[in-house]
């Protein structure tokens, strides 16, 4: 296994490239997040790994649920769990045409490392059943007390979007007060999220990692 070296990320001056190359493995990829740095394949590129200049995250306290969706979720449509089908949500998050994207960064060698890195207990998908069907749901990253949303899918209206709802609750009741999600996209911003600087989200990054929460059993 070759462990890659990671660099101070807040001095990345490139778009926010860290580190170009290197082997895709779960304990890199954990490496990369408690340091906040995540990968994004550009196809012809050997392995990027970012820290972007500009961070989104969601601060649960500015967390704003349009009233609909809040009368949606007492009517409990969906089934929600977490860590049922890790490798379904997976999957069909890199099936998902997204109207912003042309094809997906979630390439069979991004399913492989992230389903180990599941198996290792450090990555987690919330999924939306209706009957026994995945119709929603999302995965992401635990860096080991603070939480980096990856990627959503779904194929029933408000079912990703209830299966958020359903993680952040998770997070709270853990002790956890918001959530990294990376880059900016309007569905997120929709509920609430904000754009930070590259220094605020390392500090804030930091002081989750300093805490020692367990985000899962």
């Amino acid at each position: 296994m070759s462990l890659i070296r990671f660099p101070d990320p807040e001095y990345a001056a490139v778009e926010g490239i860290v580190v170009i190359g290197g082997e895709l493995s779960a304990a890199n990829l954990l490496a990369a997040y408690r340091r906040g740095i995540f990968p994004w394949p550009i196809e012809g590129w050997p392995l990027p790994w970012f820290c972007p200049e500009v961070r989104a995250i969601l601060d649960f306290k500015e967390l704003h649920v349009a009233r609909r969706l809040q009368r949606l979720k007492k009517r409990a449509p969906f089934q929600l769990t977490i860590d049922k089908d890790f490798g379904a949500v997976i999957r069909a998050c890199a099936e998902s045409v997204r109207a912003h994207e042309d094809g997906t960064w979630i390439t069979p060698e991004m399913i492989r490392a992230y389903t180990e890195l599941h198996a290792a207990g450090h990555a987690h998908s919330v999924e939306a059943w209706e009957d026994e069907r995945l119709v929603g749901g999302l995965y992401g990253v635990d860096a080991g007390g603070a939480f980096a949303g990856e990627s959503m899918f779904f194929l029933k209206p408000n079912a990703s979007k209830l299966a958020l709802l359903h993680l952040i609750e998770h997070l709270q009741t853990r002790g956890l007060d918001w959530l990294d999600i990376q880059v900016m996209t309007p569905h997120m911003q929709v509920f609430g999220a904000k754009e930070i600087s590259r220094r605020d989200f390392l500090k804030r990054l930091d002081k989750s990692l300093k805490s020692g929460l367990k985000l899962f059993d």
